[in-house]
């Protein structure tokens, strides 16, 4: 018996020690940005660590396919980021850190020959997706790139007094340094690449974005909003200007927003992403952005990712001009397609479970950075049809020695028959069907977003415990459709609350061995609100631990950095109509007598997109109604936890709060 016992311990030991620990995130790297140089030999990418004393930062390396050896152009801990082949191939810009100063570098692929061209500044005011920053002249005789400038209100916004006069006096949300908007408009420039040289193309109290230049030089398109009443009226358009003189053609003015451009070789036409509708916002948007061309004289605007009904990302030209390329999330996965520019049927290149990250196409090659399930993102080199050759395995030392759980998906019928939703659930470890497993539902935010089989760290940790994870793709969520994704307009805490439910239930349904008895919920952002209010209408979960999340919507929508939100989402402004009554009667804090979950509130002390007030009202409510609860403030953070440390504290916080009430 004492030797049975033995045997058992150790062999629980052993599945422990090969799965997952909070503090491994700290050594684990990923793969970002990657791009081909001219000739195809040599691939710049971005390396992410999670190892400093900060947040995570990026460096950018390169690496000779034919050998497969990489060198990093930054030194020590120092980050880069954003490389950009010159047109011959023997240089790379990129935004890097040199002799003490942050900014625009250039070097050989080599790493020798580093020199400093300019000094390079951001904002923190709440702009939507943005695109390059960085972009060569044909000649390669010139860098365009973009950086800040103070606007007319930063003196005030920083003196003492503070003087608020903008709608969006916040920064924006992952920011995490500060509470205000530093004001600061983001214009082009252009250095000389032999003088160092600059000279400001734009100016004034618009920002400008997301660059590429012409191949014939003589312009840079670029991403705009124009309105008069910018910070209330989110209108991405496309403009383009003369490098030279600095004069601007406008190509759209539409409603909807545009992102990204990219001009085809010939310099004819230009790719873009957009959206059909107006129906968008600063932060989280309801419209799928799809692939757009445009005459480079401004006509014969058409959407050419029109036979796709998915969210579409950044499109890239194909080296003849013949197709365009993009990526496509899909059913909890991000492909990449290729789209011929005559229409017809669009091409999935890159169809594996998982996502991609980004890409780079040479001939009839295409190197890319993929997450798959059992890895975070690494880069791969596909040639024709020929299966995928992997490039790099930036973890292989903490991998080898951990199992990951694989991700099982299922789908279910709605509560309203209306949809059917699908579901991922990460297995436990060591598993035994003769034995109960707790299960934790795991919320993506958004609402718009999506979950799926990709690499999940906090998931397999969990898994590691011997805990299964659900991940529920609820009405609202990205990758079924737009009709999908608009079915969360005006029911916030509604149907997209039962769908979790729901899927819990198909859960256990499907597996037997889910102990409903020890069961947590929790998420971040939308998670997060849709964690705290379904504790106000269930009490099946031992647990929970919502993050960053909403509880008073009407507060919510006075305290954000971006007060569209609940206007984009209900279709009007709180105070119109019955909406202030309908945001209470949707709010957790309204039902909070009906709480007692236990529950661990996580937040940034310096979220600007949930501010922390909505978990420290939470927080005093769930006291007052006799719930367990506590409430954990991270210094330095904005929206979600970004801070290896903070991230570690977590999970680890989490684990132990389960631990404690699924005894």
């Amino acid at each position: 018996m004492l030797k049975n016992l033995c045997i058992a311990m150790t062999a629980a030991l052993a599945a422990l020690a090969a799965g997952f620990q909070p503090a491994d995130l700290v050594q684990l790297r990923s793969a970002g940005d990657v791009r081909f140089s001219p000739d195809g030999s040599r691939l710049a990418y971005t390396v992410s660590r999670n190892d400093g004393a900060g947040r995570p930062f990026s460096q950018v390396w390169v690496m000779t396919i034919a050998s497969g050896q990489s060198i990093c152009l930054s030194a020590g801990d120092d980050p880069s980021d954003e490389p950009v082949w010159s047109p011959d191939g023997q240089s790379l810009a990129y935004s890097g850190k040199l002799e003490g100063k942050s900014g625009l570098v250039v070097a050989h692929p080599d790493a020798s020959g580093q020199r400093f061209l300019a000094e390079t500044r951001g904002t923190n005011s709440p702009l939507p997706t943005t695109g390059s920053t960085i972009a060569w002249s044909p000649d390669g005789k010139q860098i365009a790139y973009v950086s800040s400038l103070p606007g007319p209100e930063t003196a005030d916004a920083q003196a003492d007094p503070i003087v608020i006069t903008r709608y969006l006096y916040k920064p924006t949300a992952g920011e995490g340094n500060s509470h205000f908007n530093d004001n600061r408009r983001l214009h082009i420039f252009v250095a000389d690449v032999a003088s160092g040289a600059s000279r400001p193309l734009t100016s004034g109290t618009h920002y400008e974005h997301s660059i590429d230049w012409s191949p014939g030089g003589k312009e840079i398109a670029f991403i705009s909003n124009r309105e008069p009443n910018e910070d209330q009226f989110f209108n991405y358009d496309l403009l383009t200007l003369d490098a030279v003189t600095g004069e601007m053609r406008r190509l759209t003015a539409t409603e909807n927003a545009e992102y990204r451009p990219h001009w085809s070789p010939d310099g004819k036409t230009i790719a873009y992403e957009a959206t059909r509708r107006g129906l968008t916002d600063l932060e989280t948007t309801m419209e799928d952005t799809h692939v757009w061309l445009i005459d480079a004289g401004g006509g014969n605007r058409r959407e050419l990712g029109a036979p796709i009904d998915n969210r579409q990302g950044e499109p890239r030209w194909s080296q003849d001009g013949r197709s365009v390329w993009f990526t496509v999330q899909e059913r909890g996965n991000v492909r990449l397609y290729r789209m011929p520019v005559s229409g017809g049927k669009p091409v999935a290149v890159v169809a594996d479970r998982g996502s991609v990250v980004s890409w780079s196409v040479h001939g009839n090659q295409v190197a890319y950075a993929f997450a798959a399930p059992e890895d975070l993102p690494q880069i791969y080199l596909k040639t024709g049809d020929a299966p995928p050759k992997k490039l790099t395995d930036l973890n292989h030392d903490v991998m080898r020695a951990r199992i990951v759980e694989p991700v099982e998906e299922f789908s279910f019928i709605s509560n309203d028959n209306k949809w059917t939703v699908e579901a991922f659930l990460t297995h436990p470890a060591g598993f035994r069907g003769d034995r109960k497993y707790p299960l934790i539902v795991n919320i993506h935010g958004g609402p718009h977003g999506q979950q799926g089989p990709a690499f999940s760290f906090k998931d397999q940790v969990y898994a590691s415990r011997g805990w299964a994870t659900l991940m529920v793709n609820y009405r609202g969520s990205t990758g079924y459709g737009q009709a999908f994704t608009d079915a969360v307009f005006g029911d916030q805490n509604g149907n997209e609350a039962q769908d979790v439910l729901y899927g819990v239930s198909a859960a256990m349904r499907r597996y037997l061995w889910i102990d409903r008895d020890r069961m947590g919920i929790e998420g971040t952002s939308y998670g997060g609100q849709l964690t705290e209010w379904l504790i106000t209408q269930t009490n099946q979960f031992k647990a929970a631990i919502p993050t960053a999340g909403i509880v008073n919507l009407i507060s919510y929508n006075y305290m954000t950095y971006y007060n569209q939100y609940e206007q984009m989402e209900w279709g009007a402004f709180p105070h119109q109509g019955n909406l202030m009554d309908v945001l209470w009667e949707r709010s957790a804090l309204k039902h909070v007598a009906n709480a007692h979950t236990p529950t661990l509130l996580m937040h940034g002390e310096n979220d600007n997109d949930v501010p922390i007030a909505e978990a420290e009202q939470y927080y005093v409510a769930l006291r007052d109604v006799g719930a367990d609860a506590v409430m954990v403030r991270y210094p330095r953070e904005g929206h979600g936890i970004r801070e290896p440390k903070h991230v570690v504290d977590w999970i680890d916080r989490s684990i132990h709060w389960y631990e404690k009430y699924f005894r």
